[in-house]
């Protein structure tokens, strides 16, 4: 029977593909709802430009969880993209989402605001579960 490993070309397409969410997301979609929510204009945001740091800081907090979404479907036998989205759904909704929610209402913050950030990182974590369970790799077990 063959192991799974770690597919490090699935980890950094789905790591590509998130940012390409995130910019969707914050972007395209959300863009308004989130400024509203949490009490920006266009005036300040491009009055403070994010800088290398903050894209930095972002390229660090997509791979890391990516990776150890990894490194869980190869000890879980995680084969198959269903499979991969729907732990990925659960494993954010529960850690991510409800967190935020959580400490959105203790700080005072628009319910909105939660569902907005959160929801962005339950897609990518699901986009990158059904990617990860989907392209997978194996060695032959000793």
């Amino acid at each position: 029977m063959s192991a799974l490993k770690i597919n490090h070309a699935a980890v950094w397409v789905a790591i590509v593909i998130a940012h390409a969410l995130g910019f969707l997301w914050y972007g395209f979609l959300f863009q308004e709802a989130w400024m509203d929510a949490a009490g920006l204009t266009m005036a300040d945001i491009e009055a403070a430009p994010a800088g290398a740091g903050h894209w930095i800081s972002n390229t660090i907090a997509t791979i890391l969880p990516i990776y150890l979404l990894a490194w869980m479907f190869v000890k879980m036998d995680i084969r198959s993209g269903v499979q991969g989205a729907i732990i990925g759904l659960l494993i954010s909704f529960c850690f991510v989402l409800c967190t935020m929610i959580t400490t959105g209402m203790f700080e005072g913050e628009p319910y909105g605001l939660a569902w907005i950030n959160g929801g962005s990182t339950m897609l990518v974590i699901t986009v990158a579960g059904f990617i990860l369970g989907a392209w997978t790799k194996t060695s032959s077990a000793d």
